[in-house]
């Protein structure tokens, strides 16, 4: 089941974050869109509103609201409207006195009000009376009445290309352009008392962003985002975040990004960003001379950037810039823009969001390592001796190097317990695990394995054992430098583990973190730890033609080895050619990858510690991946472990198939969703039974049945519908076998049905087909 043909219901409301709601999850079939999917929808007549750009849309309800812009010629200042539910366009009604023509303003909704905030008036034709403004006007949609609102007190500067939105009952408005100079300045106004209401600028602290001017913001998890933008020579492709509570600006950090990984969108201006459910999108805007039509898509919680692939079926809109968008339920509208060779569109375009909610794969694994439950190795570290805890499944899954200390110690383990107790060793093994590969026990039974490491010590080491987890480290905090030479022995470590992604990670945060003023303790640090690649970065750094004069005047320069101080001044004298590599880098091995490897691969049969039985068939597995991805599973290992080391499987009373039994694995090990349909069937109440984090199996489950039952798998569903009691599914199969029965007669899993069923067909067919169809079929057949 691929992105590029699912479908999904835009009814369909999932909840993100309590797992019991997976039972309110119900099935329903069509119409349906396609996900990912861009419609081109009727687009504006000139005879209702001419094509434009740098004017502003604002959803309300069921219809986009246009105003303002330019048509190449002149500004506008008329409000059009377009109703998404039958795809018409209108002028709006208004009465009233509206805002004067302008581009580049801004506009928001709040209640039932659109409130449009500064922008470029003037006549561009003549090029005359062109200023900035900074008034407000608010246009109710109810009465279609427009009203300025005249503010005393301090007033924003006048601005246009700037920020807005709307949170916690205020208007936000944030840099832009004054016919000057770039801003970064923030003000807000509340918009709930129109007689008293008066503007506040805000005292902003943290990374803010540069003044900048055609950018957009949206709002996400109660944090207001700002992408890219025009800033002069500082223009950049950072992502900035602002807590609305505190006032605190965040530059979104791109260094644990791995080189293959997607990268964030090129730098932009003019472009669009909207907030959907807990992700941002970014469409079109000029990149570098290009107009690219990819979106862009942000995840706040992981942190990373896709590029959305569109379904096959896409009418895709062209690259554009200084056009607008918003969201209506799951959908974003696209309109207008300035085109290939500065022409201004009229156009209108659609497309479908994906909801699923997200993959707790890496959290749960990273709560197993935060609670330590379960754990059976201790790993004894450096001369000190430390001890740190870990599962062995996960771990040796993860690292080649550890797998091999851990086989070595349990190993020895065996041999120490065979020496001592001969008969312990015969009588001890549990009966439902002697067939295992190894002859692996319940951990319960057994001591705690204990492996050496005396190269490695503890902090550096819990570092590592988080990425194993999470497929993370922590970065380090600007302007700490421990904790920069703290991620400098992980680096060392993934060296010796072998583990090639962590070993890009540490690169990758080490030299995005070195500055003026820690760049000496980071070389000379290198330089101890033997970390040629770090090193050279380092001495790149200090030679520089804006850094070396500073460097050389520190403290810290004085206090250098002289062995790094000749070295230092004879780069500066004499920089070394510059080396270019075609290898590609080997960026290694995911969480998602390694799970993968360990449920299929059979590397990690030989520590199982777990039997699960289907209909009495025995499947290997390991407890703490099944504890940190189930609740079920986890109650019952720390409360009433089986002694035998046996857990039956079953979904309630019904028992899924070995197929869907695989598939539900496939999800527990790495996340996988992609099954057939009647894997889906089966798995459809998993999420709720087994207490997963979150109903993400059972949203795709639930997408999955709805789109594609076809003829070719519709009797497969149908004995699974039937099996599992799911009425409205095995309602949806027989109606599609009655309307398609000339083809679903030739199946061959016909004849293999049971009684009972081709009763039911039966008898549908009985129901719903005439006695002239029943006559053309007979002919048919």
């Amino acid at each position: 089941m691929s992105c590029k043909s699912t479908k999904v219901a835009p009814s369909v409301d999932f909840d993100h974050s309590c797992s019991d709601s997976v039972e309110y999850l119900t099935l329903n079939f069509g119409p349906f869109e396609t996900v990912h999917r861009w419609r081109r929808l009727p687009p504006c007549d000139e005879f209702v509103g001419a094509r434009r750009s740098k004017h502003t849309v604002v959803a309300y309800r069921d219809a986009i609201y246009v105003f303002g812009g330019d048509n190449g010629k002149n500004m506008l200042n008329d409000l059009l409207r377009f109703d998404v539910k039958d795809c018409s366009w209108c002028r709006a009604f208004t009465t009233g006195t509206p805002p004067a023509p302008r581009y580049h303003h801004s506009a928001v909704v709040y209640g039932s009000s659109m409130f449009v905030f500064g922008g470029y008036t003037g006549d561009i034709y003549s090029n005359s009376n062109l200023k900035n403004k900074n008034d407000l006007f608010e246009y109710k949609f109810a009465t279609g009445q427009w009203t300025e609102w005249k503010v005393e007190g301090s007033l924003p500067v006048a601005r246009s290309a700037h920020g807005a939105t709307v949170y916690s009952d205020k208007l936000w408005i944030f840099a832009g352009y004054d016919g000057n100079a770039r801003l970064n300045d923030m003000w807000t106004i509340n918009l709930q008392d129109r007689e008293h209401a008066c503007w506040e600028e805000i005292d902003q602290s943290g990374e803010i962003p540069p003044s900048c001017c055609n950018f957009p913001v949206a709002v996400c998890r109660d944090k207001m985002f700002v992408f890219s933008g025009q800033s002069g020579a500082k223009i950049t492709n950072n992502l900035f975040q602002f807590e609305f509570r505190g006032h605190m600006w965040t530059r979104i950090p791109t260094e644990h990004l791995l080189r293959g990984s997607p990268p964030p969108p090129q730098r932009r201006y003019g472009h669009t960003m909207v907030a959907f459910d807990r992700h941002l999108y970014v469409f079109g805007g000029a990149a570098d001379n290009t107009l690219p039509n990819e979106l862009h898509c942000y995840d706040v919680d992981s942190q990373t950037w896709e590029v959305i692939h569109p379904s096959l079926d896409s009418e895709m809109p062209s690259g554009r810039l200084f056009h607008a968008a918003a969201v209506i339920q799951d959908a974003m509208y696209i309109f207008g823009g300035t085109v290939d060779n500065n022409v201004r569109s009229g156009e209108m375009y659609r497309f479908q969001f994906s909801c699923y909610p997200k993959c707790t794969l890496h959290e749960d694994y990273g709560k197993l390592w935060e609670n330590r439950q379960f754990c059976d190795v201790q790993f004894i570290l450096g001369e000190r001796e430390e001890r740190v805890l870990g599962h062995i499944a996960l771990v040796t899954a993860r690292c080649q190097w550890l797998r091999k200390k851990i086989l070595q110690a349990r190993d020895r383990q065996r041999q120490k317990s065979k020496q001592e107790s001969s008969e312990e060793s015969d009588d001890g093994a549990a009966g439902g695990l002697r067939d295992l590969p190894g002859g692996n026990r319940p951990s319960g039974t057994q001591p705690m394995l204990e492996v050496s490491i005396r190269e490695a010590e503890a902090q550096p080491f819990e570092v590592l054992m988080q990425f194993l987890y999470t497929d993370k480290i922590q970065y380090p905090r600007r302007g700490h430098v421990q904790d920069v030479l703290l991620i400098m022995d992980v680096y060392k470590l993934a060296l010796s583990f072998r583990l090639s992604r962590l070993e890009q990670l540490c690169v990758q945060y080490i030299e995005a973190s070195v500055d003026l003023q820690n760049v000496l303790s980071v070389c000379e640090n290198a330089n101890k730890l033997q970390l040629d690649q770090l090193k050279e970065h380092c001495l790149n750094f200090v030679v520089k033609e804006s850094h070396f004069n500073q460097v050389i005047m520190t403290k810290e320069f004085e206090r250098l080895s002289t062995p790094l101080i000749v070295e230092i001044v004879r780069r500066k004298q004499q920089p070394p050619p510059r080396l270019y590599s075609d290898q590609p880098v080997d960026i290694g091995t995911s969480l998602v990858q390694d799970m993968k490897a360990c449920l299929e691969g059979g590397g990690g049969l030989e520590f199982c510690d777990i039997i699960l039985l289907l209909d009495g068939q025995p499947r290997p597995a390991h407890k703490v991946i099944l504890a940190a991805r189930s609740s079920y599973f986890e109650a019952m290992f720390r409360s009433f472990m089986p002694e035998d080391g046996q857990v039956n499987i079953s979904i309630g009373e019904m028992v899924p198939s070995k197929q869907a039994f695989e598939s539900m694995l496939r999800y527990i090990y790495y996340g996988d969703v992609n099954m057939p349909p009647e894997d889906s069937l089966y798995l459809f109440a998993a999420p709720y039974y087994y207490g997963f984090s979150n109903n993400r199996l059972q949203a795709y489950c639930k997408q999955n049945l709805e789109m594609n039952v076809t003829v070719e798998n519709v009797l497969q569903i149908l004995e699974a519908a039937d099996k599992t009691q799911a009425l409205d599914m095995k309602k949806h199969c027989l109606h599609i076998i009655v309307h398609q029965f000339i083809k679903v007669s030739k199946l061959p899993n016909l004849r293999s049905l049971s009684q009972l069923l081709l009763l039911d067909i039966i008898e549908s067919l009985a129901t719903h087909i005439s006695d002239k169809q029943c006559a053309e079929m007979g002919s048919d057949i």
